[in-house]
């Protein structure tokens, strides 16, 4: 797809149609990348986003358990100290 870029101020702009705006989901604040040449705007993600209440939830259900038995490895057994 082609675009024009168009004055904003003493800057330019790229005007990027609602349905692709949509699909990426790009909201009010986006990161802008240059590598190589190339601009790439992505949406702004929040790291760990809904772990809390996945956690939670998981708690909730019972499903927090640990997959596997602790296990003491070398460290526990020669290094740690109370």
């Amino acid at each position: 797809m082609r675009a024009r870029l168009v004055r904003i101020g003493n800057s330019r702009g790229v005007r990027i149609p609602k349905p692709l705006l949509d699909e990426a989901g790009l909201t009010d604040e986006v990161e802008i990348h240059l590598h190589d040449g190339v601009l790439t705007i992505s949406a702004v993600r929040e790291p760990r986003v809904g772990w809390a209440a996945a956690f939670a939830e998981m708690a909730a259900e019972g499903d927090d358990a640990l997959l596997d038995e602790p296990e003491a490895t070398e460290f526990d057994q020669d290094e740690w100290r109370w």
